[in-house]
């Protein structure tokens, strides 16, 4: 039940540019906890951010780059980035920044709280459980978390870690009508959307410090396809939100990384924080949000184009827990160009403006050809009408910058090719899963689906550390000719393994119909067809890889 009070018990303060409150992993291993000004100082000795969860993580970084980018004012162009990519005191004139605003980074500032409404409060005065913005246990339902099944409360520092999640990853529903609020009808505003980054397939590139991770998603303002008007600022150097909420366009990154989705109001004693008021702040449709967010991949969607009679939307693409980064590259390193349907002239899909900058940081020789970053691709899926977080994706991928080189396409198309490689290889092991059922007389499916995910699982890896060295190869194709062997390799074995595992009815067989006429079926046969198979999606890498011909080879029912 909600307790009812008017105000916090007593003025407090927590300046976020000097206490410690972002979690770090040090190049050491260590875990650290460091305020604003610290994590900026130390940028060159941190490995990366450590949130409560990977999406803290993300909204996190987004904080990070509004800061960077509103302190350097900039990058204004390709060679400003490049004077911050030199200059080991890069970040210095965030100090100076944080100097000129630390009034807006104090947790409980009197007039204009860190990402919070003063004076925010619902008509009956009600506090709600910290629950709603604690993302590890979403509404009672306890979730990657061991705090079951209520926070009664949190300390300073991670509390606001949580209101930075919340703007950035909240659920949608009921929530409360906050006092003056429009949009609340009996005390209630009904459902307006996820927070903003629950709407993307969240991804940046990751170096080897926060430093670099910092630099390379800092996107120069003269960066095609993207739109930075002069007017862009983060949320704390705009007027003060009150209870409703404003629909209007984004100004750029800055404003968008510090998007207001939410009206929000800690209630706290010298103790910790106890209590929160949460609802809807400004709103955002995702519709050809391209032009403003660089930090995920983009569909088209005819559907909503029909909708609202638009020539074209583009839609975030978002990330499936099911499917593993490696396998959605394509969507990662193919140019707009490689991404247009036969037919049209409109691509299907739009790369990341992240990985466009990358792209024109390797082109024009700012990035060295064998850079290798991580593409660190986060997210969350909802469920139940978006009034819960189902599952946080979090899955990376090592990427030499040469696959995005603009004009050097060769890399990126075999890199794109191998994974229809491995595709087509599970596929065949598939195939033959079925065929060893249908064998021994059973209808099921469940056999062929978990032999393709151990397929996927046993190719992760290898194909993470093929991926790594090819750009330091001489000839990509004959680095994906390496690449077929490996996977013949590897799913061969998992072949033999089903075949082993599949029983004696399998081995004995049965008569079945083929469209060639009726065929003696038993795991011997099945495994020669799956050789056929596997063969010809791999173009036979090496001649002992070709098995004998049987005389109904792929035959299929």
């Amino acid at each position: 039940m909600p307790e009812k009070t008017d105000a916090n018990d007593a003025v407090l303060s927590f300046d976020l540019t000097e206490r410690p409150w972002i979690e770090v992993l040090r190049r050491d291993g260590t875990q650290d906890e460091l305020s604003l000004r610290e994590v900026f100082r130390q940028a060159g000795e941190v490995r990366r951010i450590a949130g409560d969860l990977p999406t803290q993580e993300f909204a996190l970084l987004r904080l990070l780059l509004a800061i960077a980018h509103d302190a350097v004012e900039g990058p204004r162009d390709i060679e400003h980035w490049a004077d911050l990519w030199s200059d080991p005191q890069c970040f210095v004139r965030v100090d100076e920044y944080l100097d000129r605003h630390q009034d807006c980074f104090d947790l409980f500032g009197a007039e204009a709280p860190f990402f919070q409404t003063a004076g925010l409060r619902t008509a009956k005065g009600e506090v709600f459980s910290l629950n709603r913005i604690v993302a590890d246990v979403p509404n009672g339902e306890p979730f990657f978390s061991a705090r079951m099944p209520t926070v009664d409360r949190l300390g300073f520092a991670e509390a606001a870690r949580w209101v930075v999640h919340a703007h950035a990853y909240d659920t949608s529903g009921i929530k409360s009508g906050a006092d003056g609020d429009a949009r609340a009808q009996g005390g209630k505003v009904y459902p307006l959307g996820v927070g903003w980054a629950g709407n993307l397939g969240g991804l940046f590139v990751e170096g080897d410090t926060l430093r670099e991770t910092l630099l390379l998603n800092l996107v120069a303002a003269d960066t095609s396809g993207l739109r930075f008007e002069t007017s862009d600022r983060p949320a704390w150097r705009r007027e003060p939100s009150g209870p409703g909420g404003a629909e209007r366009t984004p100004t750029g990154v800055r404003d968008l990384y510090t998007w207001q989705s939410r009206r929000l109001r800690l209630y706290a004693d010298s103790g910790g924080v106890h209590g929160v008021v949460l609802g809807y702040g400004d709103p955002l449709n995702a519709r050809n949000k391209h032009v403003v967010e660089p930090m995920t991949a983009w569909r088209r969607s005819e559907a909503q184009e029909k909708k609202y009679g638009e020539a074209l939307v583009y839609l975030p693409r978002e990330h499936d827990p099911e499917r593993a980064a490696w396998r959605g590259i394509a969507s990662l390193i193919a140019d707009r160009a490689e991404s247009v349907k036969e037919g049209s002239n409109v691509p299907a899909r739009l790369r990341p403006g992240i990985l466009e900058w990358i792209a024109r940081l390797v082109t024009e020789g700012e990035l060295p050809r064998h850079f290798l970053v991580r593409v660190r691709i986060i997210g969350a899926k909802y469920g139940t009408q978006q009034s819960v977080i189902d599952e946080v994706v979090e899955d990376h991928l090592p990427v030499a910058v040469l696959l995005l080189h603009q004009k050097d396409r060769d890399y990126a198309q075999q890199a794109i090719d191998a994974v229809t490689d491995a595709d087509n290889a599970v596929n065949a092991l598939g195939d033959l899963a079925t065929d060893l059922q249908r064998a021994a007389g059973i209808e099921n499916e469940s056999p062929r689906a978990a032999a393709r995910d151990r397929a996927f699982g046993a190719l992760e890896g290898p194909y993470h550390g093929w991926l790594a060295g090819l750009a330091t190869a001489d000839d990509p194709y004959e680095e994906r000719t390496r690449w077929q062997r490996q996977v013949y390799r590897i799913v061969s074995r998992l072949g033999d393994q089903l075949a082993a595992d599949a029983g004696e009815a399998a081995w004995a067989g049965r008569t079945l119909p083929t469209k060639q006429g009726s065929v003696w079926l038993n795991s011997a046969l099945a495994q020669q067809w799956f050789r056929t198979r596997l063969g010809k999606c791999l173009g036979y890498p090496s001649d002992s890889d070709q098995p004998p011909t049987p005389t109904t080879a792929g035959s299929s029912f």
